[in-house]
């Protein structure tokens, strides 16, 4: 009987040792984001977020990239799928990148800030940790709507206490050759800069979930 015993829970300390690899292997990065982070007008190996993944793998870490992005998503768009997606994926970390497309639309302000901190409340409640990316519009807009656009990301980050990238395309706008031709979408040679905003705020969430 103690020989059995002991068979059992050393086939039991095997098994762990062989799933180690396959349960960190597991963690997962998913940016939850629109047309900027789905390579609009790039092939999708160009976009920064499959460089995000490269970089990734070129250090070691044992991270994988879920690109859950679709071009002209709206915040309210997101809060009808994050939940599916988060399901599929199952993130330990989720990069927001939303609210653009509902500025340009002309959304109250109010609304989309509303719609990310709901966005930002339903991945921790799957136990994931929320990045928030902050945007801009053009003045043309508006520009008390434009400002009021800009200023509620570092409001909302403060208040539910995100990590934040102050400004995705930080860097670019005033460089027009870094961007496509309808001056909104960043060229592949752009790609490299916006990973870095982005990562100045990814990096240290992904060392504190590696430990």
């Amino acid at each position: 009987m103690f020989s059995t015993l002991m068979r059992r829970l050393l086939l039991a300390a095997a098994l762990m040792v062989l799933a180690a690899p396959a349960l960190a292997a597991a963690r997962t990065v998913m940016v939850f984001g629109d047309s900027l982070s789905a390579a609009y007008g790039l092939a999708s190996d160009q976009g920064w977020v499959s460089l995000l993944a490269q970089r990734l793998a070129r250090s070691g870490a044992s991270w994988r990239v879920a690109n859950a992005s679709i071009s002209g998503e709206t915040t309210a768009g997101g809060l009808r799928r994050l939940a599916g997606d988060i399901a599929r994926n199952r993130p330990a970390i989720v990069v927001i990148e939303l609210g653009a497309n509902d500025a340009l639309r002309g959304q109250p302000v109010a609304e989309i800030r509303s719609n990310l901190a709901q966005l930002i409340r339903i991945v921790r409640k799957a136990g994931a940790e929320p990045v928030l990316v902050g945007l801009m519009i053009p003045p043309n807009y508006g520009i008390d709507y434009a400002r009021e656009f800009r200023e509620l990301y570092p409001a909302l980050a403060a208040k539910e206490r995100v990590a934040l990238v102050p400004f995705l395309l930080a860097g670019l706008a005033d460089q027009p050759e870094l961007f496509q031709a309808d001056q909104m979408h960043p060229t592949a040679a752009a790609q490299a800069r916006i990973l870095d905003n982005v990562w100045t705020a990814l990096e240290p969430l992904l060392r504190k979930r590696a430990s």
